[in-house]
């Protein structure tokens, strides 16, 4: 499946452009796949942009199969679920294994028949690649742990106990309930044990967050199916979805897999609207902050889940008393900016949102603003992602 010169100059990433997630329909997948192209374009993981449209260029054409077909007739939302990187972490995994070694080339970044290549990886791969489209993509990623310490750093600076028993959804690994486990440098302040199991220094722009002794006195997560760090194949498609250019995330998650070796994470399997109802059930320890946390999965939660946990929290934190108070951390997306931002509901006391940074998606950076006020769009910084 040759390109020809003319098809190579119009395959040039488009920009990127604010995308309703919940689209379907007519042509709902082809502008999934070119928006997530985009997105790549802007955050600095052309290998993985390059993949996305050598897909696009193969869904475009007459080839057939059962992989191709079922993406072109996607039934669901192709942006909301996330379609582009199911089948990109498929191939992506293809290539970590040495199953389809043609696609060394693309990997590598040196110039190939892109959509030749991967229709003919599709092809001869296309059992192996079928359960990826399955479920959403898994993207655990320790660098997110630094937002949450940070939170909790300015929940404690605000009077709320700094002993803290953190819950998450989407826990997917657990690599983040593992976070009581990793060293910190946060704008110059030192937070973690001595013999952390790994570091994150994030880049840091603002002041620096509280310089707060804390505690975690527990972790527990939930995700729909959990994966389990200690079992090679499964760890291999979670290093699957990390994008390839991203070579420190490789380390991060190496690292971890070390830590769960040595302690599994508390992971159940269960939806976010069961675990957290079933959780703020028990009894809370006085003197110790209930913490709800998740990052990168508040849009993968379904419509009818996202409002009992949002019932739930409200509920109890209606009923949160000063030595048993109740917090809700969020890093998730705001798409009317394309950046990503961390921020916090803490009760009693007012359960207005506070927006404490703009924070990377995988953890390189993190724009504190504790005000709630920060310019909406990023620099060079906030539009790269981690080497």
């Amino acid at each position: 499946m040759e390109m020809g010169n003319s098809d190579k100059e119009n395959a040039r990433p488009p920009a990127y452009e604010l995308v309703d997630m919940n689209m379907f329909g007519d042509g709902a997948v082809a502008r999934a796949f070119a928006n997530q192209v985009a997105y790549c374009a802007q955050n600095g993981a052309p290998l993985t942009g390059r993949v996305l449209a050598g897909i696009g260029t193969v869904l475009a054409s007459q080839l057939g199969g059962a992989l191709l077909d079922r993406v072109r007739g996607w039934q669901g939302k192709p942006l909301a679920d996330a379609l582009p990187l199911r089948l990109t972490g498929g191939l992506h995994a293809l290539h970590l294994s040495g199953t389809a070694p043609e696609l060394a080339a693309i990997y590598r970044g040196v110039p190939a028949d892109d959509a030749g290549v991967i229709a003919q990886v599709i092809e001869a791969h296309e059992a192996a690649l079928l359960p990826w489209l399955d479920g959403p993509p898994q993207t655990n990623e320790a660098g997110r742990s630094a937002n949450f310490i940070a939170a909790m750093l300015w929940l404690a600076e605000q009077g709320l106990p700094a002993r803290f028993q953190c819950l998450e959804i989407g826990s997917s690994a657990g690599i983040n309930l593992m976070l009581d486990r990793y060293g910190y440098d946060l704008g110059g302040v030192p937070v973690g044990p001595q013999d952390a199991v790994m570091h994150l220094a994030p880049e840091w722009r603002g002041p620096p967050p509280p310089s707060r002794a804390i505690a975690i006195a527990a972790t527990r997560g939930c995700d729909v199916a959990p994966v389990d760090l200690t079992d090679p194949a499964q760890a291999l498609r979670l290093k699957a979805y990390i994008w390839p250019e991203h070579t420190v995330r490789f380390e991060r998650m190496d690292a971890a897999i070390r830590a769960a070796a040595m302690r599994k994470p508390d992971i159940v399997q269960m939806n976010a609207a069961d675990f957290v109802e079933a959780e703020l059930a028990k009894p809370q320890e006085p003197g110790t902050t209930r913490m709800l946390m998740h990052s990168i999965v508040w849009q993968y939660v379904p419509e009818d889940q996202q409002a009992r946990v949002t019932a739930a929290m409200e509920a109890a934190g209606a009923k949160a008393t000063a030595e048993a108070p109740l917090a809700w951390v969020m890093v998730e997306a705001d798409r009317t900016v394309h950046r990503h931002k961390l921020t916090v509901r803490h009760w009693p006391g007012g359960a207005e949102e506070v927006q404490l940074a703009w924070s990377h998606p995988h953890g390189v950076d993190v724009e504190w603003i504790p005000n709630g006020k920060g310019s909406p769009i990023g620099g060079e910084s906030s539009a790269r992602q981690s080497s």
